[in-house]
């Protein structure tokens, strides 16, 4: 078992609803308060790892088929103006085509060399909606002009799996905007419930996890009175336990109800490999979650 601290990167700069310094989650204390809240944080996640090894929750989320990474691929080559990519990111699409109405019940999510599963799909109008907003907004928007079913790469909690995807041709545009059409797998209960009182916020979302596994970006809250976020790893030959803290600047006073999303990557003893990625004070798996801060679980 294996306790490191992350400091932060690559400032993310966007406004989130949590207040930072208020309290015995993240109040700007003193260094012996410091030290307190560490020592609680560091209890829990070893609780976690603890409650995770061994589980049948891990022996599912090792079995299952877990997004943790874009299930949306752009055309080849990106967007190619400055209007297109706006338009991306306020879901503003037409469609001037007809989608495919029937499609295969189920389909294989595939590892190289790690097996697969059978998966629901869902079906091309149902993945249109999920990338398209319910209104275009202004005068920039993407045009859809059809659908097939294809497939694409996507990163999972088992490593890259092959994953059948809706391929949606875009006016303009050489080659399609992917989507992943396979449903993930329900998640598993966790063998333990979310902790009371636990210093700093939950890990938000994982952003990459690096091709040899030896390091993963996460996306982690800080606030206007800190030194930046930092992230602290507990690795067991189960689990990759994540606590998400700050670095206080001050000793009294105040801060603003602000905060803002700084991303962090954690440097780990070794590949994270089939272990599970777990968020210490939920106790959960540390999830991907889609484009628009829409979740990748189809819900």
């Amino acid at each position: 078992m294996r306790i490191t601290a992350s400091r932060s990167i690559n400032l993310l700069a966007v406004a989130a609803l949590f207040a930072v310094c208020l309290g015995t989650v993240s109040g700007c204390g003193s260094e012996k308060e410091a030290d307190s809240r560490a020592d609680v944080a560091t209890d829990r996640a070893r609780q976690v790892a603890a409650a995770w090894d061994g589980s049948t929750a891990a022996a599912a989320w090792r079995a299952g088929y877990y997004p943790m990474g874009e299930t949306v691929q752009l055309p080849r080559g990106g967007l190619r103006s400055q209007a297109d990519k706006q338009a991306y990111e306020d879901q503003s699409f037409v469609l001037r085509g007809k989608l495919p109405d029937t499609w295969p019940k189920d389909g294989q999510v595939t590892w190289a060399g790690s097996g697969s599963v059978t998966r629901s799909l869902v079906g091309a109008d149902r993945s249109y909606k999920t990338l398209a907003g319910a209104r275009v907004n202004g005068k920039s928007h993407l045009t859809v002009t059809g659908a097939k079913l294809g497939e694409m790469s996507v990163a999972t909690s088992r490593g890259p799996a092959t994953v059948p995807a809706w391929f949606f041709t875009l006016d303009g545009y050489a080659s399609p905007l992917k989507r992943a059409a396979a449903v993930p797998s329900k998640l598993p209960r966790p063998p333990i419930r979310p902790a009371r009182g636990i210093p700093g916020y939950p890990v938000n979302r994982p952003v990459q996890i690096a091709a040899d596994g030896r390091s993963v970006t996460v996306v982690a809250l800080h606030g206007v009175c800190d030194d930046g976020p930092v992230v602290d790893v507990l690795e067991t030959r189960g689990s990759v336990v994540l606590s998400a803290s700050v670095k206080y600047l001050k000793d009294d006073g105040d801060c603003t109800k602000q905060a803002r999303m700084q991303q962090v990557t954690v440097k780990l003893e070794r590949p994270v490999g089939d272990r599970v990625l777990l968020d210490a004070p939920t106790g959960q798996p540390v999830r991907y979650k889609g484009p628009h801060g829409t979740s990748a679980t189809w819900s």
